[in-house]
């Protein structure tokens, strides 16, 4: 048991360039599944996969985030949230590394286990976020959402080179098992600067706050938290946003490709549909307080997306102007849906549950965005319908913004 409270106790704020590492950990939490897209149609080759199994494939990350967020909650509870954060770092690493090198079990179980662990960072950064920047949620909203995308970006731009250059898709795949372990000895380093602030002032171990900050998590808020239309609100635009980005992460190098664009040419619209993110990321909190509400941001945010979809459906050739497009509202709907996480929750217990319950929901609606649209395209040989359905997704995620963005009363 005290074992347990040291662990927790070192969960502080900490000082200095230490707490800017948090957006070293957000630079890790996409490329593991963003590395994917420019290199599916080659491991689908690879390995006698239909469009069906690749879009199972690209779900899965998706549906590992649905089933392993509500259970961060408990895990940050019992270790804390830093050691939390270590222990994810360590598996992104090792579950990449057997995705590629562990033979065809390997690839769906170290995919499970990279993406489980990247669940546990989409939930705790952002509570991390809330604790470390108080005074400046917005701003550092933008900034680790900023490397999110950035991360993401760079892993779509390297990932066919790289298996051009090293080989094949499996030492491409690998490289990003190494990021992670490079930060997560930052992080271990942090745990320890933590600990000798900890140990020369013991009173932050007892401290009235800590203690019923860590009683209130532990009654009553989660089914709170639940009661509250507002929760469910935030679910579906962090699901719908979340469709939208992984649909395209996945599914944009072989729409472009179906266009005549090659492989190379295919990543390019990639990287500029995740790249332009960071820019529209970093503006979109300037928008998060018109007249007291977010529903200007929400609705900036989403809008775009619909527009790419339409422009893809009727102009398919004009690819890097949707990419261009798409990507201003998937960088700006992710800051969106993480500030409204950190908005939404009254105090940081409440923040840990909805940012658990919203991730795990709304994940598990994203899942359904790449994995339909394999199965679209597969049984309509084209891409038309799906990006037809991917357009009314697009749509109904402007709806839920505009509900989304006035603070609930309750």
């Amino acid at each position: 048991m005290n074992s347990k409270r040291n662990m927790l106790a070192y969960d502080r704020s900490s000082t200095g360039l230490w707490v800017a590492l948090i957006f070293l950990v957000s630079l890790n939490l996409r490329p593991a599944i963003a590395a994917v897209g420019p290199v599916l149609a080659q491991m689908g080759t690879d390995l006698a996969w239909g469009e069906g199994v690749q879009g199972v494939l690209t779900a899965i990350p998706l549906i590992a985030f649905a089933v392993v967020s509500p259970l961060v909650t408990f895990l940050a509870r019992r270790i804390g949230i830093d050691i939390s954060i270590l222990l994810a770092l360590l598996c992104i690493a090792a579950g990449d590394f057997a995705r590629s090198f562990g033979g065809g079990v390997g690839i769906w179980l170290g995919t499970v286990v990279f993406a489980s662990a990247i669940a546990v960072g989409n939930v705790l950064v952002p509570v991390i976020a809330k604790r470390d920047y108080a005074g400046h949620v917005a701003m550092a909203t933008g900034v680790y959402s900023g490397c999110i995308t950035a991360g993401s970006a760079t892993a779509g731009l390297l990932s066919a080179p790289l298996a051009q250059m090293w080989g094949g898709w499996r030492a491409s795949l690998a490289f990003w098992s190494v990021p992670p372990l490079v930060v997560a000895v930052l992080w271990a380093l942090r745990i320890l600067h933590n600990r000798k602030i900890v140990v020369a002032s013991a009173a932050v171990r007892n401290s009235p706050s800590a203690q019923s900050a860590r009683s209130q998590s532990s009654h009553g808020v989660f089914a709170r938290v639940l009661r509250r239309p507002m929760t469910w609100y935030v679910t579906a635009f962090m699901g719908l946003q979340s469709s939208a980005f992984y649909t395209m992460s996945n599914w944009m190098p072989s729409i472009s490709a179906s266009i005549g664009y090659d492989a190379s040419t295919a990543g390019v619209h990639l990287f500029i549909f995740q790249g332009i993110g960071i820019l529209s990321g970093l503006v979109i909190p300037k928008l998060m307080n018109v007249r007291g509400n977010q529903v200007c941001a929400a609705l900036t945010a989403s809008a775009p997306m619909l527009i790419a979809g339409l422009g893809m459906l009727l102009l398919p050739h004009l690819m890097p102007v949707w990419a261009f497009v798409g990507g201003c509202a998937q960088g700006a709907s992710l800051v969106v849906a993480l500030a409204l996480i950190a908005l939404r929750g009254h105090d940081s217990a409440e923040t840990v549950v909805l940012s658990g319950v919203a991730q795990s929901f709304g994940y598990l609606i994203a899942s359904l965005g790449p994995l339909m649209f394999g199965v679209l395209v597969q049984a309509t040989g084209g891409h038309h319908v799906p990006l037809m359905v991917f357009t009314f997704v697009a749509f109904l995620q402007c709806v839920v913004a505009v509900i989304v963005g006035r603070p609930s009363k309750m």
